[in-house]
């Protein structure tokens, strides 16, 4: 079988993906998408029941970067983003089995009760401290040196079981949060570097990164479906098996099996946007020792449970959701308010929420069973929202043994890895949640920047 020539081949069909191939096809590029999946999208996925439209994967985004939003513009007329209810700026935090408002400036910091008066002190002191010298400082670290032990426990804790499920005592802030890292690194402090940051000059493109929370009309699969549509079908193959890349000079081989047809492609540009784990084994040219600081990567695994009611009787759900302090040693890490947010997305007068059950502290909660999940999840419901008639039309358990990388200590030996191995073999881009964010914007960005790679790269 003769390989047909492809300028650009892309691994993977989910959010990264498919931006690099939208990117490649506005540019005239000829290339090809690789996916295993029988569809595409990744861990996207929208779901419908009734009234009520949930997501099995991410829920929302953020407009965190100007390459989302010019994402949507070129997708104009056939998705539409959705900003979130004006009331996404209310956040709550369980405190002694109590829902309290994460304030969200100076002012509301010193008089909550979420922090203990002698943090309160050292939050007014924050901007007069010195930088901190270790790179690999964990998140828990930093915070309790520069705002005090009950500011991480309270609002840092709390905010990444929310976006990483994760820990901060092993969250090394270099990596996993960057932009804070480097308000320290670059402005001496979090509050003063916010305050600086605020007051510089931003382009117009820079201003289209207004933080918004957003969704799709119809969902994030809404998304999806519309990249799927403007890349063309054509340009994609699923149900594949059997990757295989080879290198030979200056061109890569690629080979493998899309059920019983065979496919061989010659590129001289290879854009892998999957997870970390499926990378061992595909490149022929590429060592065990090599790619095992890359594949290593640790995961959270969580379990995303949605409840729809069509008649609301718990407490007022007028906000983002609530997160959970580890410290509270509840059985779930916080809860989201999706018909808050986003209308018709549940029957007038009900409501859709999905809450969170594991993390890395908490695990072994996956590992449980359906009905043991449900079972711990409306004894956390029914106590926390106030439902005495607990009678959801809709309750959907999802686990995701692989859900959210974690950017620890070697971090920086699997991000030098990645660029090495670029280095080393031209035309190679190891892309994907593994490097770059995990965020959607993360991955949009890191998606134009991919593209834009191989169109330089000719």
């Amino acid at each position: 079988m003769q390989p047909t020539y492809k300028e650009v081949v892309v691994i993977g069909a989910g959010l990264t993906g498919l931006t690099t191939a939208l990117r490649l096809k506005i540019k005239n590029k000829d290339f090809v998408v690789i996916e295993k999946s029988d569809r595409v999208g990744g861990v996207i996925h929208t779901a419908v029941k009734g009234e009520f439209v949930y997501e099995e994967g991410p829920n929302t985004g953020v407009l965190g970067t100007p390459e989302v939003v010019e994402l949507f513009e070129e997708l104009d007329g056939k998705c539409k983003l959705v900003p979130a209810d004006k009331n996404v700026n209310k956040r709550f935090i369980l405190k002694n089995g109590k829902w309290e408002l994460l304030p969200g400036g100076l002012i509301g910091g010193v008089r909550t009760p979420l922090f203990r008066f002698s943090d309160k002190l050292r939050i007014l002191g924050e901007p007069f401290r010195k930088p901190g010298t270790d790179p690999h400082e964990t998140l828990a670290e930093m915070v309790k040196r520069r705002m005090g032990l009950s500011f991480l426990e309270y609002a840092v804790d709390p905010f990444i079981l929310g976006v990483y499920a994760g820990d901060p005592n092993i969250l090394v802030t270099k990596y996993a949060l960057p932009k804070l890292y480097n308000l320290e690194q670059n402005y001496g402090s979090f509050i003063g570097g916010t305050i600086k940051k605020a007051k510089e000059k931003k382009s117009e493109r820079e201003k289209k990164a207004t933080r918004e929370v957003f969704s799709a009309e119809g969902g994030l699969s809404s998304l999806i479906f519309a990249l799927e549509k403007s890349v063309g079908k054509e340009n994609i193959i699923l149900n594949c098996s059997g990757l295989k890349i080879t290198k030979n000079g200056t061109e890569y081989l690629v080979c493998g099996n899309s059920g019983e047809t065979e496919y061989q492609y010659r590129t001289k540009n290879i854009i892998t946007t999957i997870p970390a784990y499926e990378l061992p084994g595909i490149f022929d040219f590429i060592s065990e020792a090599e790619i095992k600081p890359i594949s290593t990567l640790f995961y959270a695994k969580t379990a995303e449970v949605i409840l729809g009611f069509d008649t609301w009787e718990g407490i007022s759900i007028d906000g983002f959701g609530g997160l959970i302090p580890f410290k509270e040693n509840r059985d779930i890490l916080g809860v989201m308010f999706l018909s808050s947010l986003f209308a018709n997305r549940a029957p007038k007068g009900g409501a859709l929420i999905t809450v969170f059950v594991g993390g890395v502290r908490k695990g072994h909660l996956v590992d449980l069973s359906e009905a043991e999940i449900k079972s711990l999840v409306e004894k956390e419901v029914k106590d926390l929202m106030q439902i005495t008639n607990f009678k959801p039309s809709l309750f959907v358990v999802w686990k995701h043994e692989r859900a959210i990388p974690q950017y620890l200590k070697d971090s920086g030996e699997r991000f030098e890895m990645v660029e090495r191995l670029q280095k080393e073999n031209h035309g190679l881009q190891i892309g994907g949640n593994l490097r770059d964010g995990i965020g959607m914007a993360d991955r949009i960005k890191q998606a134009f920047e991919l593209a834009q790679f191989s169109i330089d790269n000719g």
